[in-house]
């Protein structure tokens, strides 16, 4: 059914509305509630109703202006000549037709030059900063007044904010300045300089900036100077306005720019000078593949008719020049709703929530899903089920839910409660009072961490099963031959076979590599295990002072706080110590162990010191250096048999040292030794002392 134009007319007033509130929230408060993207929207179907039915255009539409009213809080300064904004192209056939215009506009002049729309224009391609666009006022060479665009006509006198920009000359490097200069440009917030801002901001409990747009705006209309200066803004020059300059190039915009960077006013170095329509694509493909790279925010590029004289030509519509356009990239934000949260198990435990959302187009691909990060960043941007949210995509990150919009939020809106058990295991999930992040304590028997829990047990410094790498782990999980790392020492030759480039010579060198994995140490052992905060080191203390892995399964919080505290152990506290014992108290990772060690996998019982008779490791307090190569032991084995019986091995020899144990070609560290009186072991002499 075909809409009256009574319909239409109050289509264009809800739109004119909704548009200048957002103008409000965008230019005045610098608090937008809706991404570019939607605004684009909005203004592109306003635009298309006054382009189709002339008679509904009012003198009051956002059509017909830039911007939005200057701030009550700050004096106005009325440009001389009008901030225009520029018209947008957001594919390839609106740039064509731009350059087509171009073309055509020109040729009808009637000039020396004959120009078709066939010939190829000359353009300058520069980035569309993500700022705040001012104008800047010199008179005799001297910064007097700098303003914001405001509505295109008059802005807010920012003069005292601008001084504190130290990337704006005060002064113009000149020893005949012109009487009047008016230089054109945009303030923005470096990435290095957002980011240190927000966390600033976190750190004193206040709320973090959007972005880097939002976090210039506010930094600049800030009443008190002092706190704009302390904000790190940035100006880049790309224009001039009124000036009186006699040596201001005439003939191209290029050249005005090179003008411009010789005052020391900062001009973008992306700025090129291309030809044609296929100039304009290339710059537009070759300036996004390196946006993520850029130390600034762009969400476009913009292209100028390079000549001057043509850009007179050309003019002005109503509210842009028709020499000049921006090419917006795919935006990176869109509103959509969040229909549910679902929450993710990663390889190693950690929990996401995951928002569902309704399939919105951003980025340059249909976005179905976006991460939430951790539940206190949902707590933190107050996201509920039913919300209408702001999601980001930029290049290939992966998607976000960055804002809620408030406003739009239903009353049914539900607050999402992170589970307390693993969704894919039923384990418990654990959260530590210094992580973010809520983790499932089922590491060796979880699905989600099948791959990674393998990958780690077989690792070098772990249980060291030769030839047992990512992509085999990867393809007997897939085939479902082993479930949990205790199903390594079931297999048999054929199923290890049967897989991808695996003949019988190489199925069994890994089961033979299996086999010698079997005899191991305490340390290595519990390392294995992958539990949460206990790396290698801290294996090693464990298994030095504990001396039992009974010992460590049975205790709980209180009792391995209480040993651990005892022994004096560097780097262990309470969180690792609460890892341990969530790790140990599920049944299912209790089974495994019990596997593994039914299955034959097994460690010297001597090793380390024994809690329950107070005895203490042989080698307790000594230190050794090992220097040179034995001729039948690693240096590896040979530091792991002298930690598994509590001595410690150092990188260097010093007056604390008690053994060095040299091999064939020792070095300067065995030098030393015999100069400071060291005792020096051989292999065989080391052989007896760990006897």
């Amino acid at each position: 059914m075909k809409e009256s134009i009574h319909d239409i007319s109050h289509r264009a007033q809800v739109l004119r509305a909704e548009i200048e509130l957002h103008n409000y929230r965008y230019y005045v408060l610098d608090n937008p509630s809706i991404p570019d993207a939607e605004y684009d929207r909005l203004l592109r179907e306003l635009q298309h109703i006054e382009q189709d039915f002339p008679q509904l255009i009012t003198t009051d539409s956002p059509t017909q202006r830039v911007g939005a009213a200057p701030l009550k809080a700050f004096a106005q300064i009325t440009h001389a000549i009008p901030m225009l904004s520029l018209s947008n192209a957001f594919d390839d056939s609106e740039v064509e037709a731009f350059d087509r215009r171009v073309g055509a506009g020109l040729a009808l002049e009637a000039e020396p030059v004959a120009w078709t729309v066939l010939d190829s224009v000359e353009y300058t391609a520069e980035p569309k900063f993500d700022g705040l666009a001012v104008s800047l006022r010199y008179e005799n060479g001297d910064f007097k007044t700098g303003a914001t665009r405001g509505d295109g006509y008059a802005g807010e006198d920012i003069t005292l904010n601008l001084r504190t920009i130290r990337s704006i000359p005060l002064r113009l490097p000149l020893v005949h300045p012109p009487a009047l200069l008016e230089v054109r440009g945009e303030v923005l917030m470096l990435k290095k300089d957002f980011q240190r801002l927000n966390q600033q901001q976190l750190a004193k409990g206040e709320k973090e900036f959007a972005n880097p747009r939002n976090a210039a705006a506010g930094s600049l209309r800030q009443l008190d100077p002092g706190i704009t200066a302390t904000r790190h803004l940035t100006f880049f020059a790309y224009g001039i306005g009124q000036c009186d300059d006699a040596d201001l190039p005439q003939d191209t915009h290029y050249r005005m720019l090179q003008y411009l960077s010789a005052l020391h006013f900062p001009v973008s170095q992306e700025c090129r000078v291309v030809s044609g329509l296929a100039g304009l694509l290339d710059y537009y493909q070759a300036i996004g593949a390196k946006r993520d790279a850029l130390p600034y925010a762009i969400d476009g590029v913009v292209y100028k008719v390079n000549s001057l004289a043509f850009q007179e030509k050309l003019g002005f519509v109503s509210r842009a020049p028709r020499f000049a356009i921006a090419h917006k990239f795919p935006a990176q934000e869109a509103i959509t709703q969040l229909l549910d949260i679902d929450v993710q198990v990663g390889r190693t435990g950690a929990l996401t929530p995951v928002a569902r959302l309704h399939p919105v187009f951003v980025g340059g691909v249909t976005v179905t899903n976006a991460t939430l990060h951790n539940a206190g960043e949902i707590e933190r941007k107050d996201v509920r089920i039913g919300d209408t949210v702001i999601v980001r995509r930029a290049g290939d990150v992966i998607p976000e839910v960055v804002a809620v919009v408030a406003e739009k939020r239903p009353p049914g809106a539900l607050v999402f409660t992170m589970p307390e058990h693993c969704p894919v295991c039923g384990a418990k999930v654990v959260r530590l009072s210094d992580e973010a992040i809520a983790r499932c304590t089922g590491g060796l028997f979880c699905p989600a961490q099948r791959k990674q829990a393998i990958l780690h047990f077989a690792s070098r410094r772990a249980l060291d099963i030769e030839g047992l790498g990512d992509k085999l782990i990867d393809q007997m999980v897939d085939h479902a031959i082993i479930r949990t790392p205790a199903d390594l020492y079931k297999l048999g030759l054929a199923a290890l076979a049967s897989l991808e480039r695996m003949a019988e010579k190489s199925a069994g060198n890994i089961l033979r590599a299996i086999e010698k994995s079997k005899h191991t140490t305490l340390a290595r052992f519990i390392y294995a295990l992958g539990i949460r905060n206990v790396g290698e080191a801290t294996a090693k203390d464990l298994a030095a002072y504990l001396g039992s892995l009974d010992q460590l399964i049975a205790a709980d919080s209180e009792r391995l706080q209480q040993i651990l505290r005892l022994q004096q152990i560097p780097d262990i506290g309470p969180v690792v110590a609460q890892s341990i014992v969530d790790f140990f108290a599920e049944a299912h990772n209790r089974e495994v162990i019990e596997q593994l060690r039914a299955c034959g996998v097994h460690w010297d019982e001597h090793e380390g010191k024994s809690v329950q008779n107070g005895q203490t490791a042989p080698l307790s307090g000594k230190t050794f250096v090992l220097t040179g190569t034995l001729p039948a032991m690693s240096r590896e084995e040979a530091k792991e048999k002298i930690e598994a019986l509590g001595g410690k091995v150092s990188g260097s020899v010093s007056e604390k040292t008690d053994y060095v144990v040299a091999g064939a070609d020792p070095g300067s560290k065995y030098d030393k030794a015999v100069s400071i009186g060291v005792t020096i072991l051989d292999q065989a002499g080391l052989e007896a002392l760990l006897k």
